[in-house]
């Protein structure tokens, strides 16, 4: 299978080559060239199937041939083997007609192990196939870098440095990030918002001789292995809800809209998804631009959400490309637009795309604690804030007889003040997310520099420094 850019001038890749570069040379992200389609007959045969079976299937899809179908199945199962549920990502109902998937038991509590730890594996199988090293450079709003760091740890080609902005993260959170103990796991605090670390992340993509100089990749969201890994869980919380015989609903709450956009492939695969529902809170820029057609940064208000403390959603841009009927012209002009101004009006035709699929709404944060306690009060179910805001959002839209699914992307554990202050109920991460509990902290804090960053990943990467051993 093909894999191409939403910005149309860098070259076509194979699915081993798209993994393996993150962002696209010209700027954009990675896409399969045709969407791979599943007939009712096929999903209807994911009932009674265990997770792993159906992840294989799913991905066999996209990786087309090029890795072998016993190998693809060894690395499913042992990344999925790394969960503490023994459903992976289990349904809980909340309500008559309201559900939560917990995608939460990974590694480090929260959905980004689900994508994580079958990319870490993937990476590793090519690169040691190849002969390669690579360095991961990426940014995250709280979840992403410990789920990167934890995973990679033992992909002896790999060396991993994740930003965060220092002082927003959750303790839980930055400790998961600083107590790896490897020594290619590397976490740095930056003065500055998760927007200027991602910034940053793009801008080492765009120096060519920074890029190869360390053989730079990337797994944030922008790494398409991330959303085809998260496309499993779609499916297999659609199937035990009755379809593709009954249409379902997802709620999802968003910041850099990879998550969702999995939802929109699984959509594109023949899953009968009939609404996907964006949930934001104060940091709304996506359900602005949909309400308004304008996309317009402002500046980022932090949160109890984190994650969610994002004004630039990468994964937009696959969305927009699609909108646009593929034409990366119309991507290309957007995203200058965006550089320039720090905005952009959606064309009429994009806009209207997305709104016959997508809905969205806001929550702040006095909404968000209200609803968690109101939701331990009514079921008993503890939820994290992120999840929290996607439920009242959820709530907003469930008028219809069909079935409300909310993703549930962190544990409670992760955020157990704002539990407590919504509650009153002591939550405290499981035993088996604690091992390295006992760890020194390990962080580099760097000043908000390109330069300074890129120093520091250029003495610390083996392939920058001409070290060879760890």
């Amino acid at each position: 299978m093909d894999y191409i850019s939403t910005r149309g001038t860098a070259p076509t890749l194979t699915f081993k080559e798209t993994l393996l570069v993150g962002l696209a040379e010209d700027g954009g992200l990675y896409v399969p060239r045709e969407w791979p389609h599943f007939s009712a007959e096929k999903i209807r045969s994911f009932k009674g199937m265990d997770y792993c079976e159906v992840a294989f299937h799913v991905i066999k899809a996209f990786v087309d041939g090029e890795i072998e179908d016993a190998a693809l199945r060894d690395m499913i199962n042992e990344a999925y083997a790394t969960f503490h549920h023994p459903a992976v990502v289990p349904l809980v109902q909340t309500g008559a007609n309201n559900w939560i998937l917990e995608v939460i038991y990974g590694p480090t509590l929260a959905f980004k192990d689900v994508a994580m730890q079958i990319l870490a594996r993937l990476m590793d199988h090519i690169l040691t196939e190849q002969g390669r090293r690579i360095t991961i450079v990426g940014a995250t709003s709280g979840d992403t870098g410990g789920a990167a760091l934890e995973a990679f740890q033992a992909c002896e080609g790999i060396d991993t440095f994740f930003m965060f902005p220092e002082g927003k993260v959750s303790d839980v959170q930055r400790k998961q990030m600083t107590t790896i103990g490897a020594a290619n796991a590397h976490a740095i605090a930056i003065d500055g918002s998760f927007d200027d670390c991602q910034n940053m992340v793009k801008d080492m993509f765009n120096d060519a001789e920074f890029r190869d100089g360390v053989h730079l990749s990337a797994v944030n969201s922008i790494n398409w292995g991330r959303v085809m890994a998260q496309t499993v869980y779609y499916f297999t919380a659609a199937v035990a809800l009755g379809a593709p015989d009954r249409a379902v609903a997802f709620t999802v709450p968003t910041g850099n809209f990879g998550d969702i956009f999995a939802g929109f492939v699984a959509k594109q695969m023949g899953l009968g998804i009939d609404r996907l529902v964006i949930a934001t809170n104060e940091n709304d820029i996506l359900s602005r631009a949909l309400s308004t057609g304008n996309y317009t940064l402002s500046d980022v208000e932090v949160t109890i959400t984190p994650s969610m403390d994002i004004q630039i959603s990468s994964n937009f841009e696959r969305l927009l490309f699609e909108a646009a009927g593929r034409d990366p012209q119309i991507v290309r002009e957007l995203m200058a637009e965006l550089k320039v101004n720090g905005s952009y009006v959606l064309p009429d035709r994009v806009r209207q795309y997305i709104a016959d699929l997508f809905a969205s709404g806001t929550a702040n944060q006095a909404q968000t604690l209200e609803t968690m306690e109101q939701v331990y009060a009514r079921s008993g179910y503890l939820a994290d804030p992120h999840t929290a805001v996607a439920i009242r959002v959820a709530e907003q839209q469930t008028s219809r007889a069909v079935p409300m699914v909310t993703l549930a992307t962190a544990h409670p554990a992760k955020f157990p003040d704002a539990v407590e202050r919504a509650t009153g109920q002591l939550v405290e991460v499981p035993q088996w997310a604690v091992q390295r509990a006992s760890n020194a902290e390990v962080l580099n804090v760097l000043e908000n520099d390109l330069v300074t960053v890129k120093k520091f990943i250029m003495e610390k990467s083996r392939i920058g420094s001409g070290r060879t051993d760890g």
